[in-house]
């Protein structure tokens, strides 16, 4: 479903960080990407997402190449993932429910449906009372499920999650795993970047770890 075909970045100004990076990620695994602070985690994830372009190499998601695809054609292939950032990325100046409801407002569809989803994705995570409240009410936990389910609502097929747990204590990034944990129970994709050992310990996935932009052998 995933794979990476001797992917390198260089920033401008020089900065190498990701070096013929070669992987392949199948339908339905779950997999952790680690790695020291600046090991080239969160770019490789954007890469995968199709966030930023690739200096040289290629990203294949089921069977096409990211660098192939025309500009048009990018947001159809984003729609296959959903994506977790550490910073969050909400709109504070907007409820809950609106957060939520963004990315289906983009896709196009439909009040009715927007308001099913909306409410089975909050209802997954724990926050359904609170639709109605800004996220700046809630605790840090509850905007990091907040985030999750904003990258459920449009049923992925991939779901990225970039230091996920970073910010939060221990009780709080043990829901958010279990979390990822159930989604990818019914059949979605899961990556996520950590540098936290004890976010990766008892789950029997996959590890990947990277160090100053290679794969570690």
């Amino acid at each position: 479903m995933i794979e990476t075909q001797n992917l390198s970045k260089r920033y401008p100004g020089g900065h190498q960080a990701l070096k013929n990076v070669s992987l392949s990620i199948s339908e339905g695994e779950m997999v952790f990407l680690t790695g020291h602070s600046g090991a080239g985690k969160s770019t490789l994830m954007k890469l995968i997402g199709g966030i930023e372009k690739a200096t040289s190499g290629h990203v294949v998601i089921n069977g096409a190449k990211i660098s192939n695809l025309s500009p048009n054609a990018l947001p159809y292939l984003r729609r296959n993932f959903g994506f977790v950032f550490q910073d969050h990325k909400l709109l504070m100046d907007r409820t809950v429910f609106d957060n939520v409801a963004l990315p289906l407002l983009i896709s196009g569809f439909s009040r009715s449906e927007i308001t099913k989803r909306v409410r089975a994705a909050l209802d997954k995570v724990g926050l359904l009372e609170k639709e109605r409240v800004h996220p700046i009410t809630l605790s840090g936990g509850e905007q990091q499920r907040l985030c999750i389910a904003r990258a459920v609502v449009n049923k992925p097929a991939i779901l990225l999650a970039d230091e996920p747990t970073g910010n939060l204590d221990p009780g709080y990034a043990a829901d958010i795993v279990a979390m990822f944990r159930a989604f990818n129970r019914v059949g979605v994709t899961v990556v996520i970047a950590t540098h936290d050992p004890a976010m990766i310990e008892g789950l029997g996935a996959r590890t990947i770890t990277l160090s100053h932009g290679e794969i570690e052998i």
